[in-house]
């Protein structure tokens, strides 16, 4: 069996009688995009910065190629680190300060040098090599930290919310920049953020975080199409949660009575139920389709609102049972008299809907 690049192995941090991070255990392959993704306050920052050398573990440790980093201190690790906050020297030059950790490491003067214009040619940003960090938007003094943290090449990236504080536009420029890098350079990260559309976009696999757990780690399309708990579905895209009972299951596929009396059957269900325990059946906004199709279960809605997206329409309707449910048809398949009547159907295929525990 081939030894992990970077292993996480029980990782735990307790601040006092507060435990942030409850025996993490992860191993991550070499070149791969790692995202922690949760929630604030769920652990995914202290156990970057347990790696990162930052903060000591209360127990666990952390191993690079099969080798311990728990007792090599945070600046002899050699793992580049891109901060929410640029970090950047406003008194030195662009290129300045892509060559400080060389400068540090005490390169020679022409390795310096070219691996400065290396970097900031892999970061597009080569005429601004002698400007101050003043004079560059939040986007391009992002793209100087990140070349920075790339010049010594380090084995690992950490990035913590790096992009939080930019706008959309500049934000969603800058993650595609990311991903080039990381094609181009094949450098192992482990990225932190609490935006899924940002974790979805950049990663390999995502790592969701709660209250100092992993809850899931898989690629995002595990993840989004097969949850494993009700957090997941609830925190990865959109979803509608509707109160059920069980009935019964059989070889995994599960029939349920929602709360206006209609019966779905061959329902996924996540777990073991019980006849007649409470429970939520999740259905994604797109799983909704105005028409049956060849097969489908149908469940009665009245249409309290349409707004218009552009390649969709999101639809706001009202269950029998009261509960207002989010329906997203493409607009190339909707026509306007699909929702001109206000109390229709709406139907949805059973195996694309999960069940969970009340």
């Amino acid at each position: 069996m081939t030894e992990p690049f970077l292993s996480i192995r029980k990782l735990r941090k307790a601040f006092g009688a507060f435990t942030a991070v409850h025996d993490v255990t992860l191993d991550i392959p070499k070149g791969e995009f790692l995202t922690f993704l949760g929630p604030s306050g769920s652990g995914k920052s202290t156990t970057l910065y347990a790696i990162a050398g930052f903060q000591d573990p209360t127990s666990g440790d952390v191993l690079l190629q099969g080798k311990s980093l728990l007792s090599v201190p945070s600046h002899k690790r050699n793992i580049g680190m891109v901060f929410q906050r640029y970090t950047l020297f406003p008194h030195l030059s662009v290129a300045e300060n892509v060559a400080f950790p060389l400068r540090v490491r005490r390169r020679p003067d022409a390795e310096v040098k070219r691996k400065v214009a290396d970097m900031l040619a892999l970061v597009r940003l080569e005429s601004f090599a002698e400007r101050l960090p003043g004079a560059l938007s939040g986007g391009q003094q992002q793209r100087v930290a990140l070349a920075r943290a790339l010049a010594y090449d380090p084995p690992i990236l950490l990035m913590d919310e790096p992009l939080s504080a930019l706008d959309k536009k500049l934000r969603e420029e800058i993650q595609t920049e990311i991903r080039r890098i990381h094609r181009e350079t094949g450098v192992t990260i482990l990225y932190v953020t609490h935006d899924q559309e940002e974790a979805l976009h950049l990663s390999d696999r995502i790592a969701l975080f709660r209250d100092g757990r992993i809850e899931q780690i898989g690629t995002g399309e595990d993840l989004y199409l097969r949850p494993a708990t009700d957090f997941v579905a609830g925190f990865i895209g959109n979803s509608n949660f509707l109160a059920a009972e069980h009935l019964e299951t059989v070889n995994g596929a599960a029939t349920v009575r929602l709360g206006d009396g209609s019966l779905i059957s061959g329902i996924n269900a996540n777990g073991s139920f019980q006849r007649g325990q409470k429970a939520r059946l999740m259905i994604r906004p797109e799983a909704f389709r105005l028409d049956q199709g060849s097969t489908g279960a149908e469940l009665a809605v009245e249409i309290v609102d349409v707004a218009f997206y552009g390649e969709r329409r999101r639809i706001v309707a009202r269950t029998g049972a009261g509960q207002e449910i989010d329906i997203r048809p493409t607009s190339a398949t909707l026509a306007t008299q699909d929702v001109e009547t206000r109390h229709r159907p709406v139907f949805f295929d059973p195996g694309a809907a999960f069940l969970f525990p009340a």
